[in-house]
């Protein structure tokens, strides 16, 4: 007896489809207007990416969870990355004041922060300099003060800062292959505690961002060591270098 196709005869109705018409209309059914969806739609869903839920979990056995210390520093040793110890400006809030502000209002900044340095900065983010507690507190204030027959209230910021074409600064991409005992032979060779981390901005390369900054100080808390004194940077220095046997 011939077999006849009938691929092209419609399907009667009355007649429960069998596995092989179930498979095609399964394989055919995410395709063309039958699928309910209009077709500009399904190309989007199609193109969205899949995200994935993460493992979550109910301990029966009743852990003790504890919130970080507020500030804390992960403790770092000579040989680790130099970006351990950057503060990443892109990530912290840079503490900043104007120029023409008073050496007290710094202090008091500094105070409020809980830091050692400001960025004194004018309109537009532009960094002019660095004002540092050892600035205000130091003998350069007291100075000017009797020079100029004023009161050390009437000492500006921009008095006794450190210009930002005096600052020493090393290029992001150098930092980011650099050790931290690196970084505190760069501080030890120009005598300073403070060092910038600079970024090119491709849209303008005469302007380099200020990524982070370098601090000895909070090199010191992080390699372990006790709190530093503010104006003795020597000091500072020596108990570095004894811890790490430099």
């Amino acid at each position: 007896m011939r077999n006849e196709d009938h691929s092209d005869t419609p399907a009667d109705p009355g007649v429960e489809p069998g596995p092989r018409d179930r498979l095609v209309e399964r394989m055919f059914s995410g395709f063309g207007h039958a699928s309910g969806m209009p077709r500009g739609d399904r190309h989007r869903r199609l193109a969205e990416p899949v995200y994935s839920p993460l493992r979550q979990s109910i301990s029966e056995s009743a852990p003790t969870y504890r919130l970080p210390a507020h500030g804390m520093a992960a403790q770092v040793q000579a040989d680790s990355p130099a970006i351990d110890v950057m503060t990443d400006l892109s990530r912290v809030a840079a503490v900043s004041i104007g120029g023409y502000r008073t050496i007290d209002d710094a202090q008091r900044a500094m105070v409020d922060h809980s830091v050692r340095a400001l960025f004194v900065v004018e309109a537009a983010g532009i960094v002019l300099g660095i004002i540092t507690s050892t600035d205000v507190l130091g003998e350069r204030p007291i100075q000017l003060a009797h020079e100029r027959g004023a009161r050390h209230d009437e000492v500006l910021v921009r008095d006794v800062m450190t210009p930002a074409e005096r600052l020493e600064a090393m290029e992001l991409e150098d930092v980011l292959r650099a050790r931290v005992g690196d970084v505190i032979a760069s501080l030890r060779l120009s005598g300073r505690q403070h060092a910038l981390v600079i970024e090119s901005m491709q849209a303008q390369p005469s302007t380099r961002v200020v990524r982070g900054i370098f601090s000895l100080t909070q090199i010191a808390r992080q390699l372990g060591l006790p709190p530093q004194p503010a104006h003795n940077i020597a000091r500072t220095f020596s108990e570095i270098e004894a811890a790490i046997g430099a």
